[in-house]
């Protein structure tokens, strides 16, 4: 079993760091066990030359992977480049971290030589990603798969990348325990993704209804719910929360704790 009677996962898209004071304030407050973090700094101007993954890890007391997703072309230089990315942290030890770079990229990033590299037009090198990790929990192994899904296209490229992570997730024995998390940029309870999460069996970890997970952009428009979390295996979870009231990003936290099921124990870890 594991040492305490449930784990706290914090799912959130923290646009690069921004306002990383209240950022910590929250996740300090949330006492996770694993955060699971999209859109995270590293040498940007933006967010003044910090490694933001490092310094929530170093005042939170926890280990952390990082994934490049992007070089920020507007944000550093040749000399001292910028990284944007995902990052997953844990209290708990994390190895064998890697990166899925999805086959299907939008071009929208994509350099142009007419266009001034200057912070409005954020021209990038790279691509998107899933960032997968196994922690060590007590003796026991969760994988995690951090996701961030491409924004600048439409939801076939995103079920596409989709795809590919439920693939590479079918290479562990289906009693494994898995979480995958992160800004999708798509509903998946309206389209073909929810079908093929279930084919995959992976289930909803926040079990109310879809809720917005990111501010209103217009009057009298709710805001999109784009930001998920799901688990796979012998594990249950409860106190799925959807965090509306925290403003220190331009997506909402996603929170949940996860345990391990009683059938579980009949099973090796």
């Amino acid at each position: 079993m594991w040492p305490p009677s449930s784990l706290r996962i914090v799912d959130w898209n923290i646009d690069r760091g921004l306002r990383l004071p209240a950022i910590i304030d929250f996740l300090k407050d949330m006492n996770a066990d694993v955060l699971i973090l999209q859109e995270v700094d590293i040498n940007a101007r933006r967010t003044h030359r910090l490694n933001i993954a490092e310094e929530i890890a170093r005042k939170l007391q926890m280990n952390y992977a990082f994934g490049r997703e992007f070089e920020e072309l507007t944000q550093g230089s040749r000399a001292s480049p910028a990284y944007h990315g995902q990052a997953t942290l844990s209290r708990w030890p994390i190895s064998n971290p890697r990166m899925i770079r999805f086959r299907k990229q939008s071009n929208f990033w994509q350099p142009r030589w007419f266009l001034p590299r200057i912070k409005p037009f954020q021209e990038r090198l790279g691509g998107r990603i899933a960032l997968v990790t196994e922690i060590n929990v007590a003796g026991s192994t969760l994988i995690t798969y951090n996701l961030h899904l491409e924004s600048r296209a439409n939801d076939e490229l995103r079920l596409s990348q989709l795809d590919e992570v439920l693939s590479d997730a079918a290479r562990y024995d289906p009693h494994c325990f898995a979480v995958m998390a992160g800004d999708l940029n798509l509903n998946v309870s309206k389209n073909a993704a929810a079908e093929s999460l279930a084919r995959a069996e992976f289930r909803n970890a926040v079990k109310a209804a879809p809720t917005p997970t990111t501010p209103s952009r217009r009057l009298f428009e709710a805001g999109r719910s784009i930001d998920w979390a799901f688990v796979r295996g012998p594990i249950q979870t409860d106190s799925g929360q959807v965090h509306s009231l925290i403003q220190a990003s331009d997506h909402y936290p996603i929170s949940f704790n996860l345990r391990r099921a009683k059938s579980a124990l009949a099973y090796p870890s």
